[in-house]
């Protein structure tokens, strides 16, 4: 969980005072290394859950500052948004039942949860992206207010140059921009940690690089993002571009991303891993450094390292080393970082079983890893699985190519499961955890096919708002259950309440797939796109995708009736008919508002507009579904 205490101002000062506490940090890290301080000789596992809070809409719900009071003293803690929360749960050591009792753990701290935010007219969700999520729920004024989120918000801009950009190209395309680091906001995920000695930590950690591809390829959850299908894991595309503070440049100068996988196998320790991310990455947040880690050392007392734990939270790496203190002994731990929230609870905690199995058990069973897998190959692996999930095809040990559906049944779960039985892992937990995801492989049914199944099975039905809204509101009813995701049914339209729910804004219905034109092209083009498309206005834009005019139906008749088409067609430019500054609205509207204007203005179409660009467009057709509900309740009320 972040520390909330960082510097606002990153002065000069303030940031040489913070680099100088960051390489003091270092040096002492070397030392508690090296004098073998770190605890080993116990192995824990623990976990951090992000969640989504939505209202009875099944759309973002930022009452999460609301929330936190009540929540806070039973481990609850904010997130850069205020529709997310995180619980940070007990660690356990890894023996006997230790998954089922994380699970436990979890269903009460999220049955808490939901009791509160029930209180305050909200719903808990798990989802690696919640499906109903618009872009205007990333405006700013949905950001918690921490002194920490405002002062990540502040440098990632700056060093960006204040514009955010997405483009993840999947069974759609997403090309959109955006103002701040909201767009962080919209993952959340399920983060598993596992603590290991100082002595094994290159080995280990070299384990979870290689093996978190296919734990991955199993556990995807996040195919849709602003209702495009993207990525099987469209989570790692969008955090790792959502957190890119890398500026363009003229050569081909090698710049690492702050959200990354890596560069190249951990030879000795885990220093090296803390010093590369000290040398590549400038300092986006700093606190006052109030402790002399070597006094401490002296004193006998294990220095908590502040500077390097807050500098090691801006760097994010898939699998990340962290440094802890627990009992007055310090340890480390690996954290993987790339798991999805949801689609349920079991599904979580059968992920987290097979990591853990599978880091565990890589070690004694391929001692030569590094040798018989390249870098590149793991990090090739671990992109592929987020894109195709199951379908993926791995390029393996000794250079072979693998599916990884063949390779996750036939030799990773057996291998998971032997680490975790000699571990002391009960077996009935790695009998259930393993066997659900040996269930999901075999049915081919992870959290991102049923997404995708289901909004396949929802074509033609209701509003693209009400599709995505019953996607939301089926996975928050089945996450109530025991149910693992291979045996969800599909969602049902009705499952989002009916249209009430999907009509409140305009973003909810808008039609965003428009055809336009420029201001300097033929009038005949406008005429082409009516008659084709069977529309009845066509807006005008600029190259900028600034709204300039509306050319109607009606104003291309009148140009015919009085006589100025000419013997060779229309032949004239857009700009000498077109409507200039027509009435426009943001996506933010309240349809109420909507019709309203359209009543009193006499019109039947309304271009939205976000931040004077072009974004969308409402017409009386759009409210022809409504209408005729209407009736029908009204008819059938008589």
């Amino acid at each position: 969980m972040g520390r909330q205490d960082v510097t606002p101002d990153l002065g000069p000062e303030a940031i040489r005072a913070f680099t100088k506490g960051l390489l003091e940090d270092l040096r002492a890290l070397e030392q508690i290394v090296s004098r073998g301080m770190i605890e080993s000789g116990v192995r824990r596992i623990g976990a951090e859950q992000e969640f989504f809070l939505v209202d009875h809409q099944f759309r973002a719900a930022p009452v999460a500052t609301s929330l936190l009071p009540e929540l806070e003293d039973a481990g609850f803690t904010t997130e850069l948004a205020r529709f997310n929360l995180e619980t940070n749960l007990d660690p356990q050591e890894l023996t006997g039942d230790c998954f089922a009792r994380v699970e436990q753990q979890l269903r009460d701290r999220l049955e808490m949860a939901r009791r509160v935010a029930r209180r305050h007219g909200a719903e808990v969700v798990l989802t690696g992206i919640l499906p109903s999520l618009t872009k205007s729920d990333l405006s700013l004024d949905n950001i918690t207010p921490r002194p920490r989120y405002y002062a990540l918000n502040e440098a990632l801009t700056k060093m960006r140059g204040g514009t955010y950009r997405l483009q993840i190209e999947g069974i759609d395309e997403l090309h959109m921009e955006h103002d701040s680091a909201m767009l962080e906001a919209c993952n959340t995920s399920f983060q598993v940690h596992l603590q290991v000695s100082a002595d094994e930590f290159a080995a280990r950690y070299n384990a979870a690089q290689a093996m978190t591809a296919p734990v991955l390829a199993a556990a995807v959850n996040s195919p849709l993002l602003f209702g495009r299908r993207l990525w099987a894991e469209t989570r790692i595309a969008l955090f790792q571009q959502s957190l890119d503070t890398r500026a363009a440049s003229p050569h081909l100068r090698e710049l690492a991303p702050r959200v990354r996988f890596g560069e190249d196998w951990v030879k000795d320790s885990v220093v090296e891993l803390f010093q590369e991310d000290i040398m590549r990455f400038r300092v986006l947040m700093a606190t006052e450094v109030g402790q002399d880690p070597f006094s401490e050392m002296e004193a006998g007392r294990v220095p908590r390292l502040e500077a390097l734990q807050l500098h090691n939270s801006t760097v994010y790496r898939w699998n990340r080393p962290c440094y802890g203190i627990s009992n007055g002994r310090p340890h480390l731990r690996i954290e993987c970082r790339s798991i999805p929230a949801g689609p349920s609870i079991v599904d979580e905690i059968a992920n987290m079983a097979f990591w853990v199995g599978l880091v565990t058990a890589a070690v004694p069973a391929h001692p030569d890893l590094t040798e018989r897998l390249d870098f590149d190959a793991a990090k090739s692996n671990f992109l592929a699985a987020a894109r195709h999930g199951p379908a993926a095809v791995f390029t393996w040990l000794d250079g072979s190519q693998v599916k990884a559906f063949d390779l996750i049944k036939h030799d990773l779960l057996p291998l998971a499961a032997g680490g975790l039985r000699d571990a002391g892992v009960a077996a009935t937990d790695v009998d259930r955890y393993l066997g659900i995801i040996e269930r999901r492989v075999d049915t081919g049914q992870t959290g991102a096919q049923w997404h995708l199944a289901s909004l396949a099975g929802l074509r033609n039905q209701g509003t693209r708002a009400e599709r995505l809204a019953a996607l939301t509101a089926a996975t928050v009813t089945r996450q109530q259950e025991v149910t693992p995701v291979h045996d969800w049914p599909l969602a049902r339209l009705e499952e989002a309440g009916g249209w009430k729910q999907n009509y409140t804004r305009v973003d909810q219905y808008m039609l965003t797939d428009l055809f336009t034109v420029n201001e300097d092209e033929l009038v005949d083009l406008v005429a082409f796109l009516m008659d084709r498309r069977k529309i009845r206005h066509v807006l005008v834009e600029d190259g900028e995708h600034r709204l300039v005019g509306l050319v109607s139906y009606r104003g291309l008749l009148r140009l015919i009736a009085n006589g100025k088409a000419g013997a060779n067609g229309l032949g004239m430019p857009v700009k000498e008919i077109m409507t200039r500054d027509p009435i426009t609205i943001t996506p933010e509207t309240l349809t109420t508002e909507a019709i309203s204007l359209m009543r009193k203005n006499g019109i039947s179409i309304l271009p939205v507009v976000k931040n004077d660009k072009l974004v969308g467009v409402v017409t009386e057709a759009e409210f022809l579904p409504i209408a005729s509900q209407l009736l029908e309740e009204k008819l059938r009320e008589t």
